[in-house]
């Protein structure tokens, strides 16, 4: 099994987006796709050349059989994966109503993924990991996959990993309690964290970094970055007297917003792993959740890294694959 530099943990699911608009009762044919949070962020990291294990669990089925060829296709490492004969893999539904973002159903209650536990996790997967990455969507699933987050995070502290935690807000999942309850506590347990203008009401009640840097800093997180959308990212390594804003990037095309803040996490933290200042970590994580827009697919808009880096006026040296290789 080979090294990682970044781990993460979650559920891959067949998406199912219609190809018309309007109440799902009405809509005949969909678009079939793999989506998911983690394996968003993986697959955007994999593409700039970042060795990205992704632990999951998958059903035995024909859609986990999808899932796992797409994974492949992509050059995302499958050995974390395992398959369960009692659990089906999950499923969502996307439903286009002619305005505002997409709609979602979920149909993940009782998949194979949210029967994850501190069982399916081995300590030597941490080795020579730089970085673990968590959401607030898998330990929403049960309290099992609770208890698997959980423990990865322990064995992250103690192979003296980063932890960047996104806690990925979603109203079908979280409730107050989450918010208040393993979101903060993942906080604290933090190096760096993503938060939208909704999660930074909800977490800090403010959307203004530099009003709710300093609530965020006191917690525990190093690098607090907040996701402004339209306007672009912002954030604070807690040293600087102001924090760093970039504008977004313009593009021509806009499908669908969903996957641009999985796709803008991995961006940041591809940068961050490269070692570049704020402002170019911002930039690429920028570049790629816009890019994450202009399809229909969770991923597929993702660059790879010869895209990104002349976007950034960097060299491209450093061996990522292109488009099509």
């Amino acid at each position: 099994m080979r090294a990682f530099d970044v781990l993460t943990l979650g559920e891959p699911m067949v998406l199912l987006s219609a190809s018309t608009a309007g109440p799902l009762r009405h809509v005949s044919h969909f678009a079939k796709y793999t989506a998911g949070a983690e394996l968003n962020f993986s697959i955007a990291l994999t593409r700039l050349g970042i060795r990205s294990g992704f632990i999951t669990r998958l059903g035995d089925d024909e859609f986990g059989e999808y899932i796992l060829g797409c994974m492949r296709a992509e050059g995302l490492d499958t050995s974390l994966v395992s398959r369960s004969t009692l659990h089906p893999t999950g499923v969502y539904f996307k439903e286009y109503r002619g305005h505002g973002d997409p709609k979602v159903h979920y149909y993940r209650r009782g998949s194979a993924a949210s029967a994850l536990s501190p069982e399916d996790l081995k300590r030597e997967w941490l080795t020579g990991v730089n970085l673990v990455h968590v959401t607030g969507i898998t330990p929403a699933l049960s309290s099992t996959c609770q208890a698997a987050c959980e423990s990865l995070l322990a064995m992250a502290e103690e192979a003296g990993a980063t932890i960047s935690f996104d806690p990925n807000y979603r109203p079908l999942l979280h409730d107050r309690a989450d918010a208040e309850g393993f979101m903060v506590d993942y906080m604290r347990r933090a190096d760096i964290l993503f938060v939208n203008e909704r999660e930074a009401e909800l977490l800090f009640g403010s959307t203004d970094l530099a009003s709710l840097r300093g609530q965020a800093h006191e917690l525990g997180p190093k690098v607090v970055v907040l996701k402004l959308g339209p306007r672009g990212a912002a954030a604070s390594n807690g040293t600087s007297d102001e924090p760093v804003h970039v504008p977004a990037v313009p593009t021509n095309r806009f499908v669908d917003p969903v996957g641009a803040g999985d796709g803008f996490a991995a961006g940041f933290i591809f940068g961050l792993l490269s070692g570049w200042p704020l402002e170019q970590c911002l930039a690429a994580g920028n570049y790629v959740g816009a890019m994450a827009t202009t399809v229909a697919g969770d991923y597929e808009g993702y660059p790879f890294l010869t895209e990104l880096l002349p976007y950034l006026n960097r060299p491209c040296s450093t061996g990522g694959r292109s488009r099509g290789a």
